[in-house]
């Protein structure tokens, strides 16, 4: 079955499970749950039931489509996404979003977790990302191209919507909201960063690192949707003395951050 059948099959399943069309998309990163209570929710569906969905094997990601509304809007959002470092292949990785453009999405906000490696920075920062650095070893379009999903060649001289970071710096400002606006650096992982690596990756323009985001934008851009993306800084690689990082530590600054992310993000869709 070709790539485009099988967005079609998984599409037509999840039709038949949800009242509403969704049109804005969400994709969480770690330990960022907390938008789900933000959602009026209507329906969830595992994505054990899901056809042609990889599962998600990553501590703090649950691995559930959830379905509803936030303000008017009929929103998707991804409890858990796919990471290249589990074993999936870039085309595995971004098949939740070629489903979702399926579906009607057509703006989609994607959060993660990662590095901080501006020197300004520090843990708990919102950092908007204005564009991408990709270090990734496998391209998501790599292949043969099916034109039903987007052009051979994208552009990707905008890939993060200038009017959404607009109306979110917009938003942060009328709550006294401190955020960051930087570049985000793709990695493959799983390993955390060494302290060289940070410094590396800053001199050649990365503010934060992390192991998603990149290949999910670059499929959306593939199918023409907006994008809005945001990191929250939960570990920083650029101070004297290195720092050890766990996977756990990572969460439990996600966590803290998570509300102030979930708030804004929300509002963004609101105001849309």
């Amino acid at each position: 079955m070709s790539l485009f059948d099988k967005i079609q099959a998984t599409a037509s399943f999840i039709k038949g499970k949800i009242k509403n069309q969704p049109d804005t998309g969400i994709i969480l990163g770690s330990g960022l749950g907390g938008l789900i209570d933000m959602i009026e929710k209507e329906t969830e569906i595992p994505y054990s039931e899901i056809p042609n969905f990889p599962l998600s094997t990553v501590q703090g990601h649950d691995g559930k489509l959830v379905f509803g509304k936030i303000g008017s809007r009929n929103v998707i959002l991804m409890a858990g996404r796919f990471h290249y470092y589990e074993g999936y292949n870039m085309q595995e990785v971004t098949f939740p979003v070629r489903v979702m453009k399926a579906l009607g999405v057509e703006t989609l906000f994607v959060s993660n977790a990662s590095g901080g490696t501006n020197p300004t920075f520090k843990i708990g920062d919102l950092m908007i990302i204005n564009d991408h650095i990709n270090l990734f070893p496998e391209h998501p379009l790599r292949g043969h191209n099916d034109e039903r999903l987007g052009t051979r060649f994208p552009d990707m001289s905008a890939a993060y919507d200038k009017g959404l970071i607009a109306l979110a710096k917009e938003i942060a400002a009328e709550r006294n909201l401190e955020v960051r606006e930087g570049v985000y650096t793709g990695l493959q992982g799983p390993t955390f960063e060494t302290p060289s690596e940070y410094r590396w990756l800053y001199r050649n323009g990365g503010d934060a690192v992390g192991m998603s985001t990149v290949p999910e934008v670059i499929v959306a851009r593939h199918g023409d949707m907006k994008v809005f993306a945001i990191s929250v800084i939960t570990d920083l690689g650029v101070t004297e003395v290195p720092v050890t990082i766990t996977h756990q530590e990572v969460l439990e600054a996600a966590n803290a951050a998570a509300p102030k992310m979930a708030s804004l993000v929300a509002t963004i869709i609101e105001r849309m």
